[in-house]
């Protein structure tokens, strides 16, 4: 099968690689890029366990191909904060107990920080309506929104 160099700036790095045309970006991530923080849910776009962020808006890695990303700006939950340094909503959710199995939170993280991102204090119905297309198997959204409001400053 042929392939299609992709570029584009992945957790503020430039990356330049070579893909196949039927290659989505949750398999690149996963085994081209051993970026594994990017769960693989459903595969259908209905769970949000892959949500990742391109050009500042979320998108479910699972339905976009590689290729897409050409020049684009992507963030996996890798992008956000460090372990010597957790992002305000990383620490957030873990003071609030927002972290049961953990399959969810990649994703949801990175729903709440585009939210963040626009919106810096939004209601709570905002919070909910933003992790909408995340599904969580532990029912843990009530902890989730509140760490997602502790972040904020709520």
């Amino acid at each position: 099968m042929s392939t299609v160099k992709v570029n584009f700036i992945l957790n503020n790095k430039p990356v330049s690689l070579e893909v196949t045309p039927d290659c989505r970006v949750i398999d690149m991530l996963r085994e081209n890029l051993d970026l594994t923080g990017t769960k693989m849910g459903c595969g259908e776009g209905d769970c949000g366990a892959c949500t990742i962020i391109i050009d500042g808006k979320t998108a479910n890695s699972c339905l976009v191909l590689a290729a897409q990303l050409d020049g684009k700006m992507v963030v996996t939950i890798e992008g956000l904060g460090s372990y010597d340094k957790l992002d305000a909503l990383q620490q957030a959710f873990i003071d609030e107990g927002a972290v049961q199995c953990g399959f969810c939170t990649p994703g949801m993280l990175l729903s709440a920080k585009v939210l963040l991102d626009h919106n810096p204090t939004p209601s709570r119905q905002e919070i909910m309506q933003s992790i909408s297309g995340n599904l969580c198997r532990c029912t843990g959204y009530a902890k989730i929104a509140n760490a997602i409001e502790k972040a904020c400053g709520k």
